[in-house]
């Protein structure tokens, strides 16, 4: 007889194998709205990276048509302010890091699809939790 696990995100690893760290929960973040930024077939974005915005990051993501900082209450989103953490797509934190302000990365709650589009070496420079 086939189990089903009760959650279906139950075993999903950051970048180091490890189990996978929760990013927010004020405001709730990531893909699938569990705190954590887990990922699934839905997300086609790869929201995986996470991060702690900042006043540059915001603007940088605005200017490329990415508003995080205007409130979408249509959509239960409140807008980030600076020091918040975020799920954010792995491919705008890589545009982000090639354009001289990527924000500061948590390795322990960023999932392992990240490396499928970022160099582990490349985040760990702009690592928050690294002793």
């Amino acid at each position: 007889m086939l189990q089903r696990r009760s959650n279906p995100f139950e075993g999903q690893k950051n970048v180091f194998g490890e189990p996978l760290k929760s990013c927010s929960d004020r405001p709730v973040t990531g893909f699938y709205r569990t705190g954590c930024c887990h990922t699934g077939p839905e997300d086609l974005g790869l929201h995986t990276v996470c991060v702690e915005v900042t006043a540059d990051f915001l603007a940088f993501s605005k200017s490329r048509g990415n508003d995080l900082s205007t409130p979408q209450p249509d959509f239960g989103f409140p807008g980030l302010q600076p020091g918040d953490r975020w799920c954010l797509c792995a491919a705008r934190w890589q545009e982000a890091f090639e354009a001289g302000s990527p924000p500061r990365v948590i390795l322990g709650a960023t999932h392992e699809a990240t490396l499928e589009l970022v160099d582990l070496e490349d985040l760990k420079r702009y690592a928050i939790d690294l002793a």
